[in-house]
């Protein structure tokens, strides 16, 4: 009998801090509070945010959230904002924070608005 003293990943995985993926490409990366680093080390910059926004927007206009159209146009204003030479972090913090609640019943948006979230919070 064999003891599991932990996560093991077999194939094709990736393991970084407490995160593990594991299948075919696998990619971990780890999304804590305190962070902005994701798996591979380095911080989001502006440019990736708003790549990370557009890949909402896209996801928004799939989905079936009741909001979606409001939720569009405030990811597309915190995408602008990020795109500004004298951005407001807290006008982002308080969009980011306002998709991330919104999308709290939405597994799919919520993956992709809580790296914005943290990312933002890291600028």
């Amino acid at each position: 009998m064999r003891e599991n003293q932990g996560i093991i990943a077999t194939g094709g995985s990736q393991v970084v801090s407490s995160a593990v993926a594991s299948g075919r490409n696998a990619q971990a990366e780890v999304y804590s509070s305190g962070s902005t680093q994701f798996g591979d080390g380095r911080q989001r910059s502006p440019q990736e945010i708003r790549d990370l926004f557009s890949r909402l927007i896209d996801e928004l206009g799939r989905s079936e959230h009741p909001d979606r159209a409001d939720l569009i146009e405030i990811a597309e204003d915190a995408r602008e904002e990020l795109a500004s030479e004298n951005r407001r972090m807290g006008k982002l913090r308080m969009l980011a924070r306002a998709l991330l609640s919104a999308v709290a019943g939405f597994t799919a948006l919520v993956s992709l608005a809580q790296p914005i979230e943290e990312a933002i919070r890291g600028l």
